[in-house]
């Protein structure tokens, strides 16, 4: 009883004591450790907790990057309250030159699948840009200048989530203070194209109010710009002629539905759609004059040559839908600059994946490449590059709300498993409602238990991984006791659905709903005492005066499970081994042997 009521003093002392930040814990001696010579490591940013990494190349001393760890500027809790940290190292382009675990109290790897795992599943972001999307699949994905797909970890999907998330939050915060990454949005914070905007809009209108920009560049234009370098005078016809158009564009993006009708014939609108998925952008570009945004080398399907599109100084790819798209207003009189006739000569939409994290709510930035010729047989190229941008005003589209929820499209993936979680819920808290009409048939009820639990066992647990565990309030106990929220837990769908479910039955049933008929293990242990009677392997019969005065200690282990967490991380770490749950049903028995 003095234990106790030692552990229950501190408990008290820790809930009234303010916690200490989490903060970095690497020296600058133990990176010089970790990144030896050539590569020097210099002082600590006093602004922000950064350590410049250099290299001597020649008398000039270089900047190779940077290296932080992750807890000093996204200490996302994971599944045990406790922020992963990690050390990363970001390269100036913005890409990561190394990954490394520093701590972490995941119990699926403290215990279970083991570290190696989680070091090789870290590894994989070496050479990845922050300008990339980053994807985590399964073996065999294919990625691309837009997104590079990385292998998960199976039994682990939560925490590799907040693994990833941790880490590009980290490092996004870096390179916006650091390399001036400045418009670098998270792909669930940038503004949503509104389809819910019907409106028609004439078709001058469009080009007055600027959503099908336009875009003109005179010869003088082109001379001005080429004064006083080596590729002035070269252009005859520039020279004769200031004042035509170089080039003449047009520039609007018709993936925003009311832009998109009003500016392209119904084919057209229903080609484009079958051609886009959810989140992707279309621009369309005609073009008149000397000069298009393509060139004679142009292959279909690629990126255009000569015209690029940005957004704070980052490059988005945008690639040609190779589609024949008709305009319905096209001709209709007092369309700014057709006075003269002439009619336009070229016409391309381009495709900005969604993966691309272009945001709707900032300026499109394009910028068209004019290039001159010097010499006959090895030429010299003279480039200049001509900008202008394309903004969406703000009726179009919607700004996020509310912090950042990055765990939004984990709730996508699985719907079709939440849809029948949900359903199975719904049929049995029906059937606990009229349970006396349940149970007024033995072998109905008998049937609908073993059924139910079948499912219970093997799709909510073995496959879904649905397992409610004491780690869970573990988890929350500390994040909350740190000053953090519960955003974590949103990292496991499945979870939070049944926590619902049996938070609501407590009130409805009591306890017996879990334990009776949401428990995978408990599920387990009905079918192998089954299994056994049936097998007639012996049966042992603890007498009730025994049982009952056992069925108390549980309540003395589960208070000093969740004490724990306000002593040390690491004894909690020890001391939820004691349920089997993650054992059974979250690894299926396949787990690594703890270190003596």
């Amino acid at each position: 009883m003095k234990a106790l009521r030692r552990l229950l003093a501190g408990l008290l002392l820790c809930l009234v004591l303010p916690c200490a930040a989490s903060a970095g814990v690497l020296t600058r001696e133990l990176l010089e450790k970790k990144f030896p010579a050539p590569l020097m490591i210099g002082e600590k940013d006093e602004a922000m907790p950064v350590w410049p990494v250099l290299k001597q190349n020649g008398p000039a001393t270089e900047l190779v990057g940077y290296l932080f760890e992750s807890i000093d500027f996204a200490a996302v809790p994971g599944f045990a309250g406790v922020p992963v940290n990690l050390l990363v190292a970001l390269d100036a382009q913005g890409s990561f030159l190394d990954v490394q675990m520093i701590s972490h109290h995941e119990p699926v790897f403290l215990d279970g699948l083991g570290e190696e795992p989680l070091h090789k599943f870290v590894s994989q972001y070496r050479g990845i840009s922050l300008k990339q999307n980053v994807v985590i699949g399964t073996a065999g994905g294919s990625g691309n200048d837009a997104s590079a797909h990385i292998d998960g970890v199976a039994k682990a999907t939560a925490s590799v989530r907040i693994i990833n998330q941790s880490m590009l939050s980290a490092a996004l915060k870096v390179a916006r203070k650091k390399l001036g990454f400045s418009a670098v949005q998270d792909p669930d914070r940038i503004a949503r194209v509104r389809q819910d905007v019907a409106e028609t809009i004439a078709f001058k209108d469009l080009v007055g109010s600027g959503l099908f920009k336009r875009f003109v560049l005179r010869n003088a234009d082109v001379e001005k710009a080429y004064a006083g370098t080596e590729g002035a005078g070269l252009d005859d016809v520039a020279l004769a002629q200031p004042d035509e158009a170089f080039t003449d564009m047009q520039v609007a993006l018709v993936s925003v539905p009311a832009i998109g009708r009003s500016l392209l014939d119904n084919g057209s609108v229903a080609r484009l759609a079958g051609r886009l998925e959810e989140g992707d952008h279309a621009l369309l570009v005609r073009w008149r004059g000397r000069y298009g945004p393509i060139s004679e080398r142009f292959v279909a399907g690629t990126q255009p040559d000569r015209l690029t599109l940005s957004q704070g100084g980052l490059p988005i790819e945008m690639r040609d839908l190779n589609l024949d798209l008709r305009l319905h207003n096209e001709g209709e009189g007092g369309e700014e600059g057709e006075e003269d006739g002439k009619a336009y000569e070229g016409m391309k939409v381009f495709r900005v994946i969604a993966q691309a994290g272009l945001d709707p709510a900032q300026a499109l930035n394009l910028s068209l490449r004019v290039t001159r010729l010097k010499g006959m047989i090895y030429p010299e190229h003279f480039g200049q590059d001509f900008v202008f941008s394309y903004r969406l005003p703000e009726r179009f589209y919607m700004l996020p709300a509310g912090e950042e929820k990055s765990w939004l499209p984990v709730w996508k993936q699985p719907w079709p498993e939440l849809a029948l979680i949900a359903t199975a819920l719904v049929v049995l808290f029906a059937a606990l409602a009229r349970q006396s009409v349940l149970a007024a048939d033995a072998c109905r009820f008998n049937l609908f238990r073993m059924g139910y639990l079948a499912f219970t066992l093997l799709f909510l647990g073995w496959y879904a991984q649905g397992q409610l565990s004491i780690v869970n309030i573990t988890g929350a106990i500390h994040a909350l006791k740190d000053g953090r929220n519960l955003d974590f837990m949103l990292y496991d769908p499945v979870s939070v659905v049944v926590w619902c479910a049996v938070f609501l039955s407590l009130f409805l049933w009591g306890r017996g709903t879990f334990c009776g008929w949401l428990c995978p293990f408990g599920a387990l242990q009905e079918f192998t005492g089954k299994l056994g009677k049936w097998l007639r392997l012996p049966q042992v019969h603890i007498r009730q005066r025994y049982d009952a005065q056992l069925r108390r200690l549980k309540y003395v282990v589960l208070l000093a499970i969740l004490g724990s967490v306000f002593v040390s991380t690491a004894y909690t770490d020890k001391m939820v081994e004691i349920e089997p749950f993650k054992t059974a049903i979250t690894l299926g028995f396949v787990r690594s042997w703890r270190a003596p």
